[in-house]
């Protein structure tokens, strides 16, 4: 396949081709168990970009697969020759036709973006109805091609229904519209598209005439029947309607590059029904009952997503659902919360009477629902590893039955399922019959494999015989296409080809998927990778000698033969990091809506080092392992919200460590990674050194060696105020609660200590601190692992104490490396307890509120709030949110992503840039909504630097100092003089 001059042709026109062996890297994966590497991936401006590109790729012969989000769980986003990505510029939604309830969309816009928009747009009254789990980052193109649906299909349907014209291109180039009726040139005066139109037309119509028995019988049988082309809407009483036809044909069609979508009423109100079960097969068996009753969703899960939510998440978040070891989520929609009250509680005694309801939950507020409903949305992208780290694979995870033939049809999978010795995480769509689990396989070794297919086999002809699909919702793609020749008839898979050759005679389209399938074990991108093992590079292993009655420690260095990087070998494709909102995954991505930049695409090429047996030397002096880390701001927000827990902070720490060593390393490596160090000498000189950060020329140097002359730098508090703010305060040195006075904390805003033990008194507990500790964040984040190992055990050391008592640490990020980075850097029993007893400020304050002490402060009337993206990682967002409330804040404007510094990232001259794109995404326009006067909260000091950075009229403070009971007595006489 020579394409040396089809790049050039294309290049020529114009049209943005990428053959660079990093993004080839990122394009080779999807969310499925496959791996197939393309020629190069097209980003198209436009249409003519999108005809041209298409036309050139049949002239040469070359296959194309369209993509948008790439999250296909059955391999339909990955192929051989030229992967198409509209999802990147093909984003316009046109105004919204409020009387007719449509709007016009383009391909590459995401589900919950639209939603977003048309609900806007229409003050609420509308919204688009289609809602996957994948709906942050899934596109329109995509959810067309798979025929998506979600939670909501009992009441809305799949996508299918939502479609009501499609504008397609065709591997010829004609631009075509596809309506109910027929086919038409978009532009009457483009003779080719206009031939094209009436010639596919003319033999569709004849095709679906000659075989009108056979559409009939066997298609649309069942609610979920996606399986295979959707033939059945060519039908004369269907008005041969080709734009749902071409729903479901996973781009093996045409292109898509338009749609108009359907919208719906967005219901005034909701409740929520929540039925536990003694088994799976028990809530099976109740769902034609509840179906009766007109649900707008019935979502099952088993106890398997329940404990592992619980186990990534903690118990709170799960602790709203009932008894059970399975569970149904009923929805209704109603005109008021108390009709759809008296629908739930009309149902839970209809289904009560049935006998196999163990427990059962009644929801009507809306962050109950919320929470709830989190479990069986995050629960099932959480699947993807058991609570034993062992992964879990998609491959059997979309079949479906008709709802009446649930129960029966799980009686024997689930046996199956022993057969093999998988275990499964299992949830679904029940009231459409829809099962989705996540099985254990070993796809590594050639035994595994063999299992996986005679499984696969075996569960094929299981669903067909209760009569259902191979596919409920995520199509056939690599995972299942072979295997329609079970469910169909010879004559059906015969129509299926005719269908695909009038479009695409030549088979360029996606081939390999419906029409002359690949084999479903081909392609898959675990066969004959390693097992993951312990990280790159070297371990440290620390043993204990005896010496004239001392006991001595020494450190061995050991080399890894493993090839992975961290963790990133967990990365599935989920692509929950091109989300554009939700959590605070992946702040990079969300400038730049680059693959590169996503969690996902750098795990991938991390992925990629592995079969090319590098090592991580040879790994970071790669240009595709250095440009895919390089705009990582190490976060570790991917660490909690990617599902599998990918931790890229981690792996790139790791990367840079192993190459630097015994080498000369960056200026900033030295200055700022280092900066702890420097910090105390600093000190004593604080007045020179500010001087010195406002010199044009200093700047021009230190911005010639890495430290950007465009960020503000911070003023550095002089030693003797530091102490004089130390003695602010007198401190217990047995108090029940230890402050932890960190590095950073004590040199730019040491009036944060003395207020956080104030605070801290008056939650009635007596208050220690220490200051004589380093945590060794700015080593972990430069590389300098072993400096940062050295680090964090002295300080194990020093708070291993003997003692339960809670160690608040007053900057969150450090806080956050004690908890994270100590167990696994220094490991060890003292270790894990130190790590124990580590609370950030705002969870100290959100802790002592629970116990039911308030502030005495007047609270602001609005505040913004900056959570710092690693106490977001390690401790959650919601302390700080939990905080304002009790306080009674009434106005918080919340930014929901990296402010953009990210430790030493925001200082860097080379990433200054990004650092303010970054920012733009959600600490600005947080900033911008508040009123003046409002309270900006930024625990992290990086965060209060973009502050200032953003408005140097603005000054971010510390939790503390807002809550400081001095405060409240400094307002108290000017309450009373007024």
């Amino acid at each position: 396949m020579d394409t040396t001059q089809l790049f050039a042709d294309l290049r020529a026109r114009g049209i943005e081709i990428d053959d660079d062996s990093r993004r080839l890297s990122e394009y080779s994966f999807d969310a499925s168990n496959y791996r197939i590497r393309p020629k190069a991936v097209v980003f198209p401006h436009t249409v003519e970009e999108v005809r041209s590109t298409l036309r050139a790729a049949q002239s040469y012969k070359i296959p194309v697969t369209t993509r948008g989000g790439g999250t296909s769980m059955a391999g339909n986003a990955v192929g051989h020759g030229l992967i198409l990505d509209l999802s990147r510029r093909f984003t316009e939604v046109a105004d919204i036709d409020i009387d007719d309830r449509s709007v016009w969309v383009g391909s590459g816009v995401v589900l919950g973006e639209l939603r977003s928009v048309v609900e806007r747009g229409t003050q609420g009254a509308l919204t688009f109805a289609p809602d996957p789990s994948s709906l942050s980052r899934a596109t329109i193109g995509g959810s067309i091609g798979n025929d998506a649906c979600g939670n909501h299909s009992v009441a809305y349907g799949r996508m299918t229904q939502h479609v009501q014209e499609i504008e397609a291109i065709t591997i010829d180039g004609a631009y075509l519209r596809l309506s109910p009726g027929g086919i038409t040139a978009i532009d009457p005066k483009d003779t080719q598209s206009v031939a094209r139109a009436e010639q596919l037309t003319a033999e569709l119509r004849d095709l679906v005439q000659a075989n009108l028995a056979a559409l009939r019988v066997e298609l649309q049988t069942i609610p979920r029947q996606v399986s295979g082309f959707h033939l059945g809407h060519l039908l004369p009483e269907e008005g041969f309607d080709v734009a749902a036809a071409l729903a479901g044909s996973e781009g093996t069609i045409a292109v898509v590059t338009r749609a108009l979508v359907k919208l719906v009423p967005r219901p005034p109100a909701t409740a929520l029904l929540c039925l536990g079960y003694a088994s799976t097969i028990d809530s099976a068996r109740d769902v034609m009952e509840i179906l009766a009753s007109k649900p707008t969703a019935i979502e099952g899960l088993d106890r398997s997503i329940v404990e592992i939510m619980r186990h990534r998440r903690g118990a709170e978040s799960v602790d709203g659902l009932p008894r059970g070891e399975a569970f149904l989520m009923v929805e209704f929609s109603a005109e008021t919360v108390e009709s759809g009250r008296e629908q739930c509680m009309r149902l839970l005694e209809a289904v009560t009477a049935q006998g196999r309801v163990t427990d059962a939950a009644v929801v009507t507020d809306s962050e109950a629902r919320a929470k709830l409903w989190r479990v069986r949305e995050d629960g099932a992208g959480l699947s993807s590893r058991r609570i034993d780290g062992k992964q879990t694979w998609p491959g059997w995870e979309d079949s479906a039955v008709a709802p009446e033939r649930l129960a029966d049809y799980l009686s024997e999978l689930l046996p199956l399922v022993d057969k093999y010795q998988y275990s499964a995480f299992m949830y679904g769509h029940f009231g459409a019959g829809c099962i989705h689990m996540r099985l254990d396989y070993d796809l590594r070794s050639r035994q595994g494999r063999n299992d996986f297919e005679a499984f696969t086999r075996e569960a094929a002809e299981l669903v067909v015989a209760h009569g259902g699909s191979l596919s409920g919702e995520h199509g056939d793609g690599r995972a299942r296409s072979e295997l329609l020749s079970v469910m169909y008839s010879p004559e059906m898979i015969e129509l299926f080809a005719a269908f695909k050759y009038a479009w695409d005679p030549e088979n360029l389209l996606n081939p390999g998927i419906i029409v002359d399938p690949d084999a479903f074990t081909a392609s898959l991108a675990l066969a004959g990778t390693p097992k993951p093992g312990p990280t790159l590079g070297e371990v440290s292993v620390i043993t204990e000698t005896a010496t004239m009655g001392l006991s001595i420690q020494s450190r061995t260095r050991l080399p890894l033969a493993s090839p992975y990087v961290g963790n990133a070998h967990a990365c599935i494709g989920v692509g929950r990091c091109r989300a554009t909102s939700g959590g605070f995954m992946c702040p990079s991505y969300r400038a730049t809506k680059d693959e590169k930049d996503s969690t996902r695409g750098r795990a991938r090429v991390l992925q990629e080092l592995t079969r090319a047996n590098k090592n991580s030397l040879d790994g970071w002096s790669s240009p595709e392992v250095r440009d895919a880390l390089d705009l990582c701001l190490s976060c570790k927000a991917c660490s909690s919200d990617c599902p599998t827990g990918v931790d890229i902070a981690e792996a790139k720490s790791e990367l840079i460590d192993e190459h630097y060593r015994g080498r000369i390393r960056p200026f900033t490596h030295y200055s700022i990674g280092w900066l702890p160090r420097w910090l105390p000498l600093i000190g004593h000189f604080s007045g020179i050194a500010n001087a010195g950060a406002r010199i044009g020329l200093l700047r021009r140097i230190a911005d010639w060696l890495g430290v950007s002359a465009r960020r503000r730098l911070p003023a550095f508090q002089s030693s003797r105020d530091i102490r004089r703010r130390l003695d602010e305060a007198s401190f217990d040195s047995t108090g029940e609660i230890l402050i932890f006075a960190d590095s950073f904390t004590k040199a730019f805003r040491p009036d944060a200590i003395a207020a956080a033990a104030r605070v801290l008194g008056d939650t009635g507990r007596t208050v220690g601190c220490t200051a004589d500790a380093c945590c060794g964040l700015t080593w972990i984040s430069t590389g300098q692992r072993e400096g940062a190992r050295r680090r964090l055990a002295r300080l194990i050391r020093k708070f291993d104490d003997g003692t339960n008592r809670d160690i608040v640490v007053l900057e969150p990020s450090c806080a956050a490396a004690i908890r994270d980075e100590g167990p696994k850097m220094v490991g060890g029993e003292a270790a894990d307890r130190v790590a124990a007893r580590v609370r950030s400020f705002s969870v100290a304050v959100d802790e002592a509120i629970q116990r039911g002490w308030r502030p005495s402060t007047t609270a602001p009337s609005a505040a913004v709030l900056q959570t710092h993206c690693h106490e977001h990682a390690v401790f959650g967002s919601g302390a700080q949110k939990r905080v304002l409330d009790a306080w009674g804040v009434p106005l918080v404007f919340e930014s929901s992503s990296c402010c953009g510094v990210a430790g030493n990232f925001g200082f860097e001259s080379e990433h200054f840039e990004m650092s303010m794109q970054v920012a733009e995404h959600s600490i600005v326009p947080a900033l911008r909504q508040a009123p003046e006067g409002a309270l900006v909260l930024t625990d992290g000091f990086s965060c209060t630097m973009q502050v200032s950075q953003i408005d140097p009229d603005l000054s971010g403070q510390h939790l503390a100092l807002a809550l400081d009971p001095a405060r409240a007595l400094a307002e108290t006489p000017m309450e009373a003089d007024e």
